[in-house]
């Protein structure tokens, strides 16, 4: 699992998304692919974005309550940034504190799959430690979604 921020650089909203659907596309260049549901802000925000961030969850007490925070809740009803720790990345993009590996990603495609938007990432930063076992849909702790995906 992974929570994807972005920062619209035009108004310099920010949102954040718990995200299930994400791939490594290419070795040789290093693509990442996130899919984001049309549904929900971060989608809108990241029509706007340059750069998305992807972060990384493990296992533990502290990563859970992020993907609690960034799943169940929606940025439509409650300001996610102002309940977590972060900093601006690159161009602005929110990088959250708690999650020890990202990679920030420039955003060189849109691509149309179905009901979420896939954003074809070209790696301009990553880091983070080999740490802890990465949260997974089956380590998830039980969370209603603030959108319905699909």
């Amino acid at each position: 699992m992974f929570v994807v921020t972005a920062a619209d650089p035009g108004t310099g909203e920010r949102a954040g998304c718990l995200v299930g659907f994400a791939t490594q596309t290419s070795i040789d260049p290093f693509r990442f692919l996130v899919c984001l549901s049309r549904r929900n802000r971060t989608y809108r925000t990241a029509t706007a974005a340059t750069v998305l961030a992807v972060h990384v969850l493990g296992r533990d007490e502290g990563q859970r309550e992020l993907a609690a925070l960034f799943g169940a809740r929606t940025g439509d009803d409650v300001d996610k940034f102002a309940r977590c720790s972060w900093r601006p990345g690159p161009e602005g993009v929110p990088l959250l504190s708690a999650a020890r590996r990202h990679l920030v990603g420039r955003v060189l495609e849109r691509v149309d799959p179905g009901d979420h938007v896939g954003f074809l990432l070209d790696p301009i930063e990553v880091a983070g430690d080999g740490g802890a076992a990465p949260l997974t849909f089956r380590t998830l702790p039980d969370l209603q979604p603030g959108h319905q995906a699909g």
